[in-house]
């Protein structure tokens, strides 16, 4: 089982995202949408579902982010 940052992504309400990938890019996804499902024993993911999760757990993560957004509230 690979130790992916990403845990199983929640059957939340679709939101529609137009965004332009480049093809590796969008071939990374795709892999880890893959890898996910089987490690999650189910289906591989739509990858573009994979988008939000991993902004939102890039910038949770991000402490130069959090300092600054820190400093902007004080």
């Amino acid at each position: 089982m690979a130790k992916l940052k990403l845990g199983p992504i929640a059957d939340d309400k679709p939101v529609k995202v137009t965004v332009e990938l480049p093809a590796p890019l969008h071939r990374d996804l795709s892999t880890y949408a893959e890898i996910l499902g089987r490690d999650a024993g189910q289906p591989s993911t739509d990858p573009l579902r994979l988008i939000v999760p991993m902004l939102e757990r890039f910038i949770a993560t991000d402490r130069g982010f959090a300092r600054a957004k820190q400093e902007r509230k004080g």
